[in-house]
């Protein structure tokens, strides 16, 4: 063989090589993703079942496993924009496993996402979009209202950015529009107030 051919095979072979490792790498991403996933909606779903007070523990419980799922993250120095949208899409199928109100959940699920990502000086933004991500995949697949809980998601996201100053809830809102491009109904063309939103079952003031 010569010189050239052997230069062409090595760099196929080189090409072939990078090719599996990315694809092996990113099938294990996707494993790891569904094993949060499935971890976090058995947790919650099990967890409000023991409590037996769907509207009173379900906020609760949405909180310290979003908070959990960062300080994790924190501690192996990797994962959090991987996690964050596992984690929120279980905590929406977990308690809708058990009848709770998604829609709220979700606000509240990434509006804590949002703070504990500030609180830990990780990048809100890219967590807000996963995070919202999240609660669009879980409610599209349990076959949820959609488009309110992608309303509710994103109204959480930037009520948690509130404090953060107005570029930052600007930004937020500009990364979200992509986030919510594919759920039919939303409009994010026109800046969104933020609303009050009650736990399942509490009327509001």
């Amino acid at each position: 063989m010569e010189t050239g051919e052997q230069e062409a095979a090595y760099m196929s072979r080189a090409g072939v090589i990078v090719k599996e490792g990315i694809v092996g790498s990113l099938k294990g991403v996707n494993e790891i993703e569904a094993e949060i996933v499935s971890l976090v909606r058995a947790t919650v779903s099990n967890t409000l079942r023991t409590a037996g007070s769907i509207a009173a523990d379900g906020i609760s419980i949405t909180s310290d496993v979003v908070r959990g799922a960062l300080q994790a993250a924190e501690e192996v120095g990797a994962g959090l924009t991987l996690g964050v949208k596992s984690v929120t899409k279980g905590v929406v199928m977990g308690v809708s496993d058990v009848g709770g109100d998604m829609c709220t959940v979700a606000h509240h699920t990434v509006k804590g996402a949002v703070a504990g990502a500030a609180e830990i000086g990780a990048d809100v933004s890219v967590i807000a979009h996963r995070a919202v991500s999240g609660v669009i995949e879980a409610v599209r697949e349990i076959g949820g209202d959609v488009s309110l809980a992608a309303t509710l998601a994103v109204e959480g996201a930037l009520a948690a950015a509130e404090s953060l100053g107005s570029a930052t809830v600007r930004t937020i809102r500009e990364i979200l529009i992509s986030a919510v491009a594919n759920a039919k109904g939303i409009g994010l063309t026109a800046p969104m107030k933020s609303q009050r939103v009650n736990s399942p079952g509490q009327e509001a003031a």
